[in-house]
Formats: structure tokens, C-alpha cells, sequence
């Protein structure tokens, strides 16, 4: 960090967690910000890294999962994603994910991007991979809550699906528009 964002930086004078459950963890922070004044709450939810696998077959086709949001009451059409467990690296997590959510393995790997849903209350950040000339090697193997479906897709379908905003998870969203962008542009698609 450079010195001057250094002096920007909220001093933290206390913080207290409200909930800590596997899936919402919340503490409520009181701030002494960089001119002197208080802010005596503020929230801040913790989460675990998230990965994120745009999967591309040799033919071309996009490994997608449609599931019900329940935040949202709908179902989604969604890139392969999921947590990064505890001890865990980032692109292990990816490779997972893709052949639990799936039973798509192999290909060639490459961090895309690294994001955030929220920089300014969230505390985890989520790693997008592209992997190309995936393959069908095995069936689902989904957690007893998980109820996804996996289906593939041409690039023109993905792009409608896209376009129409039948898609609404930004974190997925941004690594998509991303790729499309510098294949259509023709520069390279690892930059990380």
C-alpha cells in the first residue's frame, strides 16, 4: 500500500459480531475515519474466497448450471462456482466445483480476473478461471442442499441469454463480459 492511502485508511476502534454462522458470519465495526470524526456503525459481512470457471468445451460450448436463487425467488443461469474450503488454493477449489456441479474435468486453466461483490461491507474476494477443452468425464456429485442442472451451450446462445439480462449474478457477469471483450478486440484472455 502506498504512504498516502495509507493516511486514508479507517482506523478501527472496536468491532463486535452480531451472527457467526457457516454462511453468515456479521460484525458491526465503530470507525475513527481519517479527518478525526466517528462512525460509530458499520457492518461488514465476512465470507470465504468464491471461485468462479467459465468452462468452454473443444466444440466450443459454454458448461453452464441453471439453479433456484432463493434470494431473488428465481432460477438462474449461472457459471460453475462455489467456496474456497478453508486451506484451500483458489484454482483446487475451481477444479472442483466444475466436477462436482458437472462431471467436467481437464482442460487448460487460467485465473481471468479477481473481484469483489462489495469492497465496501464484504471481506472475501472471488477468483474467475476460464478452462478450455473441458470434457465430460464423470457425473454430478452435489451437496445435500444443491440442486443444479448442467447444460452447455453455443457462444451465440450464452451471448442472447446475456444480452436479454436473463442473467443476473454480477460476479459471473463480469469475468463473461471480460472474455468476450478480448476475444472480440483479439487480445488475449489470460492477463492475470
Amino acid at each position: 500500500m502506498k504512504p498516502e492511502e495509507n493516511e486514508r485508511q479507517w482506523k478501527v476502534l472496536s468491532s463486535e459480531y452480531i451472527i457467526r454462522r457457516p454462511w453468515l458470519t456479521a460484525r458491526k465495526d465503530v470507525l475513527q475515519l481519517p479527518d478525526g470524526r466517528i462512525n460509530p456503525e458499520f457492518y461488514v459481512l465476512e465470507y470465504p474466497s468464491w471461485v468462479n470457471v467459465m468452462a468452454i468445451t473443444d466444440e466450443g460450448r459454454f458448461v453452464m448450471v441453471r439453479q433456484y436463487r432463493h434470494g431473488l425467488g428465481r432460477m438462474g443461469l449461472e457459471l460453475c462456482a462455489g467456496v474456497v474450503e478453508e486451506g484451500e488454493e483458489p484454482e483446487a477449489a475451481a477444479r472442483r466445483e466444475l466436477a462436482e456441479e458437472t462431471g467436467y474435468t481437464g482442460g487448460r486453466w487460467s485465473l481471468q480476473c479477481v473481484i469483489s461483490a462489495n469492497p465496501s461491507t464484504s471481506t472475501n474476494l472471488t477468483y474467475c478461471y476460464l478452462a478450455e477443452g473441458v470434457k465430460l468425464t464423470g457425473s454430478q456429485h452435489l451437496d445435500d442442499t444443491e440442486c443444479v442442472t448442467a447444460l452447455t451451450m453455443s457462444r451465440e446462445e450464452l451471448l442472447e441469454h446475456m444480452m436479454a439480462d436473463d442473467m443476473k449474478q454480477s460476479l459471473m457477469l463480469a469475468p463473461l463480459w471480460r472474455y468476450f471483450y478480448l476475444q472480440a478486440t483479439g487480445q488475449s484472455t489470460s492477463k492475470v
